[in-house]
């Protein structure tokens, strides 16, 4: 797209320097190699990463399909490139080694499909894209692969009448394999997202800070500013830890879900620095999973006194979770949200056996004494939970 369309400077130049005269985006189709590329390897490291769900990009918009569709002859990773249904090897292995629910992204529109930009020029009064590849690409996924999320993208400024989305998901919900565990999300033509949906992601890094009244998800990148693999990328480009850790919280406490997009590299691995955050999160989420897992959104989604501080509700085991960012220097945390009750509330810290003490600030409010650990002790590094019980 900006090579091509937007014909931005730096990309045009990048190629002209780095590639043969004549040379064609199709021409990258055989590079695409994939020959790193182990199934077992990516579920073996996504299910260490906590995630409850994974959604693969089965086609972005350039069109080419990672499974040997019969709708994207010659443009698929079967015909060309890996020679390998992508898709299918996945998706085989998330369900044989892990619980995580199998979701694929897909692409409505094509940037350059010579059918869509005929049906654009016309205004989309005609609908010979929809009908000839996007739609039967939709159908032969979800026959296929049994995807229990779909992840539609890109409606390329066209109505979901011109889509037939409605049609879509009449059939995915009513009649499809998969129309008791399916859930989709809002990007179903221009004036869908963010209204219609079974989760909404409103925009790309959605992020409100605020609690939403439908179930939404936060879709962000840890390439700060790209989805795919970047050869060029710098470590600052990628987010810290911390980062995510803090985006977790936020995201949750406001009662959505966080989609965490690592790019892959042409050769089929997922880069060190990806699998390190990956891995991360999972030893962050062994210690606090219970302050995000199965939780609902609290009366208080932050703190009103001290910054950094981020609730969940555990509705299971009536527990009110506070999970901060910064371990204050006192060793005491002072929380202006939750209402303790004397003699019944109790103050634990995850991952540590024995109960913090409290003391109540009037009506509203409480000051906890935090243990003194050194940083071996620690429970976790990056964000810690305090999980009280009985409070009002």
């Amino acid at each position: 797209w900006y090579w091509q369309k937007e014909k931005r400077d730096p990309y045009v130049k990048f190629m002209d320097t780095n590639y043969p005269p004549g040379f064609s985006y199709e021409d990258f189709g055989p590079l695409f190699t994939a020959e790193f590329f182990d199934a077992d390897q990516w579920a073996d490291i996504l299910k260490a990463s906590g995630a409850k769900y994974v959604v693969l990009t089965s086609k972005h918009h350039e069109g080419f399909t990672l499974w040997g569709s019969k709708y994207s002859w010659n443009w698929n990773a079967v015909d060309v490139g890996p020679k390998r249904d992508l898709v299918a090897e996945l998706a085989t292995s998330v369900r044989n080694r892990t619980d995580l629910h199998f979701g694929l992204y897909h692409s409505l529109f094509e940037w350059f499909n010579p059918l869509f930009l005929e049906d654009a020029t016309n205004a989309f009064k005609t609908r010979k894209f929809p009908t000839s590849k996007s739609l039967p690409e939709l159908y032969e996924i979800v026959t296929k692969y049994q995807p229990e999320i779909i992840w539609s993208d890109g409606d390329g400024n066209a109505p979901d009448t011109y889509w037939n989305s409605t049609g879509f998901l009449a059939w995915l919900y009513n009649d499809s394999p998969v129309r008791d565990t399916v859930v989709t999300n809002d990007r179903w033509g221009t004036g869908s997202i963010c209204a219609h949906g079974g989760f909404y992601t409103c925009s790309d890094r959605y992020n409100p800070g605020h609690l939403l009244p439908h179930k939404w998800e936060n879709c962000m990148t840890m390439d700060r500013s790209s989805w795919g693999f970047r050869r060029d990328a710098r470590l600052h480009d990628y987010l810290a830890i911390e980062d995510l850790v803090k985006q977790l919280a936020e995201t949750v406490s406001c009662g959505g879900n966080l989609l965490m997009n690592i790019g892959p590299t042409h050769d089929g691995r997922i880069a060190v620095v990806f699998e390190e955050r990956l891995r991360q999160v999972g030893a962050w989420l062994k210690v606090n999973g219970e302050a995000i897992y199965g939780t609902k959104p609290w009366r208080a989604q932050n703190d009103t006194v001290t910054p950094g501080v981020w609730y969940t509700f555990s509705p299971e085991k009536g527990k009110v979770n506070a999970i901060f960012l910064n371990w204050p220097v006192s060793g005491i945390l002072e929380l202006g949200e939750p209402r303790p009750k004397f003699g019944e509330t109790q103050v634990k810290l995850a991952g540590y056996k024995e109960l913090l003490k409290w003391v109540a600030l009037g009506e509203k409010g409480m000051v906890i004494a935090l243990p003194q650990l050194t940083p071996q002790q620690l429970p976790c590094q990056w964000g810690w939970t305090l999980q009280l019980t009985d409070v009002n």
